[in-house]
């Protein structure tokens, strides 16, 4: 008898009927001999509505007041699932995330997991019972309730099933597993059968927004087997685990894309060098994150630096830069708006030569302009102009015969 964790998410409890089939799986994993544990999310678009109503009362809410809010979504799905459980004949148990032992850090609204007290879980399992577990919530030493940001759910069921130290964790979403790129724009891709650790946490990195990247890389530090498939259908999904057992697997195995992206680039005199430790610092300290950095030299006493960031945080980044001009010794700041990331991933690049040149090979071919470029042992990305981003991923979707 094994164990077997199923997350589902908010879509896939949205409503009672969806519940219903959600109870379902739960059962079919029970009768094939199974301990089951299912870790839900809060009904649909709840936390939406429970977030809209704090912020009618004020525009920055309290961060402990909007964690004891937000956690009583999941408290309602994991109650209904236990309820539908019974009236289907399935001795079910339901639990929020202190309940269930799961400790956090003492951070509200994007907290992390610290440890797992799994003996009421194990007590119930024993028992006989299906494990109904809040995801998204947790509670610190001091017994104050947190959350843990997005993904959060998904870093719950990861976190269980490695406590437990369970067979499988599965995460049932509203896609039957991870796709070569989006389907939804690129009508050849292919569902994947296999991916690594790696290069899932690279492609959830990089936009594909099946798995959040905390999720993937708990599963991967505890080396648990992660599969991507359909809340309420039997059909295998994408398998995610340390290597891959098939034989003939592509160089590049997926592609993803991200708008949204903003370069920012500083200009500065050599005559008093520009610290650039000093730039990421004053950054940082505001919570910013960059993303692909390039640093330029001139023959004429001149230097640049240029990095991407969200489009969303252009104007605390040029507020931070502008505050802190003299100090960082810049002369001139720009920023090119309306651009997109468009990457390729796979394993195989490691050792095969070549994979970057033949993908910016095809971009020019196309008239794609390349913006900047950033690699690393899996993945090479490339920031191209926003209105070419679907167009350089069925280029390069073609290019690496991902269809095939």
């Amino acid at each position: 008898m094994g164990l077997v964790v199923l997350k589902f998410g908010g879509t896939s409890v949205s409503t009672v009927d969806k519940i219903g089939k959600t109870a379902d799986q739960a059962i079919y994993e029970k009768k094939q001999g199974n301990k089951v544990i299912v870790v839900v999310s809060a009904m649909g678009k709840s936390t939406d509505k429970l977030v809209a109503m704090a912020e009618e009362i004020s525009e920055a809410p309290d961060k402990r007041e909007m964690d004891m809010l937000l956690s009583t979504g999941e408290q309602i799905t994991i109650a209904l699932l236990a309820m539908t459980l019974k009236e289907k004949g399935h001795d079910a148990i339901s639990y929020t995330g202190w309940q269930a032992g799961i400790e956090t850090e003492a951070v509200h609204s994007n907290a992390r997991i610290a440890d797992i007290d799994s003996a009421r879980i194990e007590s119930a399992l024993e028992a006989g019972q299906i494990v109904i577990v809040a995801g998204f919530q947790g509670i610190t030493t001091d017994g104050e309730i947190t959350t843990l940001g997005r993904g959060g759910s998904d870093t719950t069921a990861v976190a269980i099933a490695s406590a437990l130290k369970a067979e499988k964790c599965a995460i049932c979403t509203d896609v039957v597993g991870v796709f070569t790129t989006d389907p939804r724009y690129v009508k050849k891709a292919q569902k994947l059968e296999q991916l690594t650790y790696d290069e899932m946490l690279e492609l959830a990195n990089l936009g594909a927004g099946v798995l959040h990247p905390r999720s993937v890389e708990y599963a991967k530090n505890f080396r648990i087997p992660l599969e991507v498939r359909a809340s309420h259908e039997l059909e295998p999904g994408t398998m995610i685990e340390e290597d891959l057992t098939m034989e003939n697997t592509k160089v590049v195995r997926g592609i993803a894309f991200e708008d949204q992206i903003t370069r920012v680039t500083i200009h500065w005199k050599q005559k008093e060098a520009m610290r650039v430790s000093k730039v990421f610092t004053k950054l940082a300290e505001n919570n910013i994150d960059v993303d692909i950095i390039i640093q330029g030299i001139t023959g004429l006493g001149h230097g640049n630096l240029s990095f991407t960031i969200k489009t969303s945080e252009l104007l605390a980044t040029l507020a931070v830069l502008e505050e802190s001009k003299e100090l960082l010794q810049i002369e001139k700041l720009e920023s090119e708006q309306e651009l997109a990331k468009v990457s390729i991933v796979g394993s195989g690049m490691v050792s095969n030569p070549g994979v970057a040149a033949k993908m910016f090979e095809a971009l020019t071919e196309n008239n794609i302009p390349i913006k900047m470029i950033s690699t690393s042992e899996i993945k090479v990305s490339t920031v191209v102009p926003a209105r070419k981003m679907v167009e350089a991923a069925q280029v390069l979707h073609d290019q690496f015969e991902l269809d095939k």
